[in-house]
């Protein structure tokens, strides 16, 4: 069991479905997190190419029932429209509409074990720094597996 300070976390009880808006480099991660803690998760994504990765690489089902969502996607968009709950249908269906920041410390290291215990990795895609620039045309493109990450040391080496 993982105990965290609950001012750092949104709780999603068992057997619920999770929906992650967004399947990048934080998506990916929260789908396997969700997988990890039991929760049928699915994913939604502007790219019906990523949608087709997460249903063949992460094991994410279509989209069904959702009961939570999480929302990665990092350009700015407005979520009112999306949400288009009254109050009272909020109160009264026990919904929760909440945002978490990273915990300290000790938080961060629970989280880390756990993805350990796990075998939770982000997936990466190494690149040497000759290849910057197609990166970040491939990255303007949605063209990523989910993160570039510059591989230094091999690059100054030559």
């Amino acid at each position: 069991m993982m105990v965290i300070d609950e001012h750092y976390v949104l709780c999603f009880p068992d057997n619920k479905h999770l929906n992650v808006a967004g399947l990048g480099g934080l998506g990916h991660v929260a789908v396997k997190m969700g997988k990890a803690f039991g929760l049928k998760v699915t994913v939604i994504s502007s790219s019906s190419k990523k949608e087709a990765k997460a249903i063949e690489r992460l094991g994410a089902p279509a989209l069904g029932t959702i009961d939570d969502i999480i929302d990665t996607v990092s350009a700015v968009h407005p979520l009112l429209p999306l949400l288009k709950l009254p109050i009272f249908t909020l109160v009264v269906g026990g919904k929760l509409v909440g945002g978490s920041d990273i915990g300290g410390m000790k938080e961060t290291q629970q989280l880390l074990d756990f993805r350990a215990e796990h075998g939770i990795t982000a997936d990466v895609e190494v690149i040497r720094m000759d290849y910057i620039n197609t990166a970040m045309e491939r990255l303007a493109k949605s063209d990523v597996r989910y993160r570039f990450v510059i591989d230094a040391a091999s690059s100054l080496s030559q």
